[in-house]
């Protein structure tokens, strides 16, 4: 699954202005585990840790999603991007 941080609404209040970037899922068709992330764009370097965290301990999408992500921040995109993967995506 993936998600744009356009989606987000930090990315319009960014000081820069950049919304451009976006969060892609990679996660097992039959067991929803988290395979891989990718990140790219502002604060990419601080959003990683929690794809690691996810994928060492063996963490679904659908478990990423379902918690909580403070609002407004571009770690949302995260969130929808877990949601997207499992087919639940709510902001774009």
């Amino acid at each position: 699954g993936s998600s744009p941080f356009a989606a987000t609404s930090r990315a319009g209040a960014n000081a820069t202005g950049n919304s451009e970037g976006f969060v892609k899922i990679l996660a097992d068709k039959s067991t929803d585990k988290i395979l891989g992330v990718h990140i790219m764009g502002p604060n990419a370097g601080e959003m990683i840790a929690e794809g690691v965290l996810g994928m060492e301990y063996g963490a679904s999408a659908e478990d990423v999603a379902r918690t909580c992500h403070a609002h407004p921040t571009l770690s949302e995109a995260f969130k929808e991007a877990c949601m997207d993967a499992y087919d639940k995506p709510i902001h774009f």
